[in-house]
């Protein structure tokens, strides 16, 4: 029955790992919607050519002079705010951000902006209300089993 089992399994075994060496790659010619799919047309040039820029492209007047009032209270500023991004501005924010060791660029780094005082302000978020951002109470005031489990679970040995 052994002798019968390998007769049979052997020949099957060289005739499945024999196929893949007779084997030939087929190569078809592209159909025709493959064809138009590989063309560029005038339209996706142009869709293209028309995507929005990443970055911010320009800052509104309002900010404008917000930047303006802040470089003129650090010095950095002669004047009156006017509210136009123009070379005189820009220059002054320029060297603000080269005194501060920050690369120089055209649209302000966010670094000089915050430094300015204009940065976000969280005095609205949900929990800017009533947060205690004081030191934690004294170590007499914890419950002694509460302090214990703590030495416990850090594994401090006192």
């Amino acid at each position: 029955m052994r002798l019968l089992r390998t007769a049979l399994v052997l020949p099957l075994a060289l005739a499945l790992a024999a196929a893949p060496a007779f084997a030939a790659n087929v190569h078809r010619a592209p159909t025709a919607a493959a064809k138009k799919s590989t063309k560029t047309t005038k339209s996706t040039k142009a869709s293209a050519r028309s995507r929005r820029p990443k970055a911010q492209q320009s800052i509104e007047p309002e900010r404008v002079s917000q930047i303006q009032q802040a470089l003129i209270r650090v010095h950095y500023l002669n004047g009156e705010p006017n509210g136009n991004w123009d070379s005189t501005t820009i220059a002054a924010m320029q060297r603000f951000q080269a005194d501060q060791g920050w690369q120089t660029r055209i649209m302000p780094d966010p670094r000089a902006i915050k430094v300015l005082g204009l940065g976000p302000d969280y005095s609205n978020a949900i929990n800017a209300r009533g947060g205690s951002f004081g030191d934690p109470p004294p170590v007499a005031t914890i419950p002694h089993d509460q302090a214990e489990g703590f030495t416990l679970a850090s594994g401090v040995k006192q």
